[in-house]
């Protein structure tokens, strides 16, 4: 008899990438709920705030990349579809079921604002998430390179703040265009988006990637799986 044991275990994951795909979950579908809020920065610029789990989406693909290679980190990004449509699917419903009596009115009406989004609305953060961050992830691999600074922290920041940076510009265009071309002027909130997100991909996400291969790589040299 052919012993099967083996063939229907589940195969191992290392302990960085079993924590960065657990995160990168619950930022996918963080993303749109924040996004309802607008947040200043500074005197002069306002943006919605599910740009800081999206580039939080950024950082952990990039260094999914850097820690276990380009083919692991596009199959996070191509599994981020599941709680994200999920969670469209789970919102659909409970809007469409009827609220209890016993629920104050004010408070049915703010969770109906929040959380009803326009199926237009949703496909531009459906497509904007997975054409961003697809690019991000080849980008940040090509840059890698053969060269002998490949594994350097300082090219790891450049890297991964080029990407993203280049990667959340497509995003902008493709989100605000879907969502909201012919609905109101968008050029303003469009270069207002694209400012923010290239300037936290300058200043704050190399730290966060280096941050978080180091992170990775301690948690896999400790707990080797």
């Amino acid at each position: 008899m052919t012993d099967t044991t083996s063939a229907a275990l589940p195969r191992t994951l290392s302990p960085s990438l079993f924590l960065f795909a657990i995160v990168y979950g619950g930022m996918v579908v963080l993303a749109g709920v924040l996004g309802n809020k607008q947040v200043a920065l500074g005197d002069w610029l306002a943006v919605e705030a599910g740009i800081f789990p999206f580039l939080m989406l950024v950082a952990l693909s990039s260094s999914v990349s850097e820690l276990h290679g380009q083919p692991t980190a596009n199959r996070i990004v191509l599994w981020g579809f599941v709680p994200l449509i999920l969670s469209i699917l789970l919102t659909a419903l409970v809007l469409a079921l009827p609220a209890s009596p016993e629920m104050q009115p004010e408070r049915l009406a703010s969770f109906d604002m929040i959380l009803g989004q326009s199926p237009r609305l949703m496909a531009a953060g459906i497509v904007a998430y997975g054409t961003s961050q697809f690019l991000n992830v080849t980008i940040f691999s090509k840059l890698r390179g053969r060269t002998d600074s490949a594994g350097t922290s300082t090219w790891l920041a450049i890297r991964g703040a080029i990407a993203s940076a280049l990667s959340q510009i497509v995003d902008t265009l493709l989100f605000v265009t879907i969502a909201f071309y012919g609905v109101f002027p968008i050029a303003n909130l469009m270069g207002g988006q694209m400012l923010a997100k290239v300037a936290l991909s300058i200043t704050v996400i190399p730290f966060v990637i280096t941050g978080l291969v180091a992170l990775g790589r301690s948690l896999d040299t400790r707990n080797p799986g």
